[in-house]
């Protein structure tokens, strides 16, 4: 419990530094070189899988194993391990950042608002329109609540540091080569599947407590009816819950066309109503956002104290 404290305030405070060493870098790197040198000739899928498989096993093992031993030395040092572990983990100070800064940059001009919000998102941004970057942005800024919070504290919830730990590599996995491209189609096949599963229970969740934090008990049973019928509009299973939630909270339209790696993928639309964003929306977003990490960081408070 003081452990999951400590981390949630180091994120509130300080998000991702950049001069500060993160683990996901590291898992990045390790991804990228078995991608390297395993990713050609036969047996793509296969291969991707074992790599997925492991690379996660390995992540949960040594973690686990690493926080009992230090628990065995000092229960005080295996709690600040934890805390900074559980710190990296999340990531929601940090998309909240970006996010702000493309709103601020697209004020300056298009250009840099194209160029900021390509930080956050992996589609090709070099042609977007002004109300495309924003609709970008705050896409981001929901499906990244569940990937960036709500899903790691619901591992942790379950299992511990180890699986909250364990999920940030398969959600890089799945960031990094869970594409339907040509180059990962095969070999990231099993990576995006693991991901698909992983968040199934906290995409739903995240779309759920953004509609409560909401406070629009009123509008509860549309909002509700709303994520239903458009949830499933997305090439995700569960990207499009927590983007469907956002875009019935603003009464506005998500997805569409977009290029990735230079292909287009026709993704269908999330709500009707095409009215231009502005940074009243976005700081709107901002908040259901911090709500709803709040409300979500209590509940695995109370789970804590009720089991331990």
């Amino acid at each position: 419990m003081i452990s999951l404290l400590i981390g949630w305030i180091l994120d509130l405070l300080l998000g991702d530094p950049s001069w500060l060493p993160h683990p996901v870098v590291g898992f990045g790197k390790v991804i990228a070189q078995c991608e390297r040198r395993l990713n050609h000739g036969g047996y793509r899928r296969l291969k991707g899988a074992v790599i997925a498989v492991l690379l996660i096993a390995i992540v949960f093992v040594m973690t686990y194993f690493l926080l009992r031993w230090l628990d065995g030395l000092s229960e005080i040092v295996s709690s600040i391990v934890g805390a900074i572990l559980i710190f990296y983990c999340l990531a929601g100070t940090t998309l909240i950042r970006e996010v702000r800064d493309v709103f601020l940059a697209l004020d300056r001009s298009l250009e840099e608002g194209r160029k900021q919000v390509a930080r956050i998102v992996g589609r090709d941004t070099s042609t977007l329109s002004a109300q495309e970057v924003r609709t970008a942005a705050l896409e981001t800024l929901a499906e990244n609540l569940s990937d960036g919070v709500i899903a790691p504290l619901f591992w942790l919830a379950l299992l511990g540091v180890p699986g909250m730990l364990a999920y940030k590599m398969v959600n890089t996995l799945d960031s990094m080569i869970g594409y339907k491209t040509e180059r990962y189609r095969d070999f990231g096949c099993w990576a995006a599947h693991i991901d698909d599963i992983a968040n199934f229970i906290p995409a739903r969740l995240t779309a759920l407590l953004m509609i409560l934090v909401n406070g629009s008990f009123s509008m509860l049973r549309s909002q509700l009816r709303f994520v239903y019928r458009y949830g499933r509009n997305h090439a995700s299973p569960n990207s499009g819950y927590p983007e469907a939630a956002l875009a019935s909270i603003l009464d506005c339209r998500f997805g569409g066309p977009h290029y990735y790696f230079g292909e287009l993928f026709d993704k269908p639309y999330i709500g009707t109503n095409t009215r231009p964003l502005t940074t009243n929306d976005m700081k709107k977003a901002v908040t259901i956002n911090r709500r709803a990490e709040f409300v979500m960081v209590s509940i695995v408070l109370a789970i804590s104290l009720l089991l331990y």
